[in-house]
């Protein structure tokens, strides 16, 4: 039941049968009176119910046509026929241009092919597309041509059904592969894969569109007029994995393995989701990768992650609001009770119609540990914010001098008095008599000035 239950279904939703009036340029069945034209150089894979006749039909040089029990082609015999009273040339239209990553081609069905019940839970756009561990289902009797161009040389997958023939393992797709239809339905450079597993990961698999997920926002806007809608918010969010900006909320959950992505679903649809409150509130969660940045540089890495989107029904300033409230539940459910859905660490983003710009939110399930991890981070921020004005020259750190214990205290001189303003005179000298410069000289101390102008001999005689 678990396997059963995580298991997705996609189906292709175009066909190349005969009776699809779409198919034609007239947009109707061709009639009796009809020249039935298909370009020769269109390679195609027509299936017809029904029997037909007509009044001529041009073939393509390479192409088949799978008729069933009944069906079968005739030449018009003249005889009136009701609805057909003048004939023409109805061409068959061409179907080359059918993209396999085009979201609006594939729709969600149930292992038997009906189309699953619209509910609270939708896809992101890359995951409209087949994922590695999806089914695909072709719809019995019908034939199709499809592109697979991608920026990937291998599209997994992990069964594919054709003309009613569930093929689920490598080898027996390679036989369908070989056989005369799969060339006429299958076209571009990428290469599907049958691997017949699902995910082994209960806590889910990432889709793996990401490479193609230009390719598939190209088609999704050529098919809405290649813009994306105005949205009702003025800074919408932007999910891994979806094309256009949203109003609402989303969350980021880091996990443990113990972390359960089926069952944390189940348990959100049915205690938060199945609420009256939350009635025009859809949900979208599934595992993505996201790049990882390292002081502004993208890593080559990236982080698995679980992602929650969370858009609703509301228009003008309340668009949004009813996603946010059932955001803050989911986190504040996280807060008691994250440990044990295995999950580590959940982190909040919003944008309503009542809001200027997102609003961040962050709810780590161990207090202590988000506290240390904060205090790290503002200790790198604090010293590195020093480092940088240190090296702007903008903080200047007082030169430090150590002081030997063996060096005595010396008091400083005393400047000289400013009314000092003596030189040296190489023709006058003061020399005290038998002075002793290591010792201080006596207040009574008698000083005699040697004049070398003056000679005291001359005045004794």
């Amino acid at each position: 039941l678990p396997a059963a239950t995580a298991a997705v279904y996609k189906q292709w939703i175009p066909n190349t049968n005969f009776e699809t009036a779409s198919n034609w340029d007239k947009g109707r069945i061709p009639c009796a009176r009809d020249v039935v034209h298909f370009e020769k150089d269109k390679v195609v894979s027509v299936f017809v119910r029904s029997p037909h006749a007509l009044t001529d039909m041009y073939l393509p040089l390479n192409g088949e046509f799978l008729l069933a029990a009944d069906a079968a082609f005739t030449a018009f015999d003249g005889s009136w026929d009701p609805g057909c009273d003048s004939g023409g040339t109805a061409r068959f239209t061409d179907a080359e241009h059918r993209s396999w990553f085009d979201p609006t081609l594939w729709q969600d069905v149930l292992p038997s092919g009906e189309l699953r019940p619209s509910g609270p839970i939708f896809s992101v756009d890359e995951e409209r597309i087949p994922c590695r561990y999806d089914d695909v289902i072709f719809q019995p009797e019908t034939s199709f041509r499809v592109n697979t161009d991608s920026s990937q040389p291998v599209i997994h997958l992990r069964s594919i059904s054709v003309m009613g023939q569930e093929l689920n393992t490598p080898s027996s797709w390679a036989g369908y592969l070989g056989g005369p239809s799969a060339p006429l339905q299958f076209h571009g450079n990428g290469t599907l894969q049958v691997t017949g597993t699902g995910c082994p990961d209960k806590s889910g698999c990432a889709c793996g569109n990401a490479l193609d997920g230009p390719r598939i926002c190209a088609a999704l806007l050529r098919a809405s007029g290649r813009q994306c809608p105005e949205p009702a918010c003025q800074s919408p969010l932007q999910p891994l994995g979806h094309c256009c900006g949203v109003c609402g909320a989303t969350i980021n959950l880091d996990f443990t393995p113990d972390f359960d992505l089926q069952k944390y679903q189940d348990r959100l649809v049915q205690e938060l989701l199945s609420q009256p409150k939350y009635a025009g509130v859809q949900m979208a969660i599934s595992k993505v990768h996201k790049a990882q940045t390292f002081l502004g540089t993208m890593s080559r890495s990236a982080a698995p992650l679980i992602q929650i989107v969370l858009i609703d029904d509301r228009a003008g300033v309340q668009a949004g609001t009813a996603a946010e409230q059932l955001a803050a539940d989911i986190m504040q459910n996280i807060a008691q009770h994250g440990e044990a859905l295995g999950i580590s660490n959940g982190k909040m983003e919003v944008a309503t119609g009542s809001t200027a710009s997102g609003q961040m939110g962050s709810h780590p399930v161990s207090r202590i540990t988000a506290g240390t991890v904060m205090g790290l981070l503002f200790s790198l921020l604090f010293l590195g914010g020093i480092l940088f004005l240190y090296r702007k020259g903008k903080l200047r750190f007082p030169a430090l001098r150590r002081h030997q214990p063996w060096q005595r205290m010396e008091d400083p001189a005393s400047p000289a008095p400013a009314s000092d303003k003596g030189f040296d005179n190489p023709m006058f000298s003061v020399e005290p008599p038998d002075a002793d410069l290591g010792e201080e000289t006596p207040k009574d101390l008698q000083v005699f000035y040697l004049n070398p102008l003056y000679d005291a001999s001359e005045t004794e005689t």
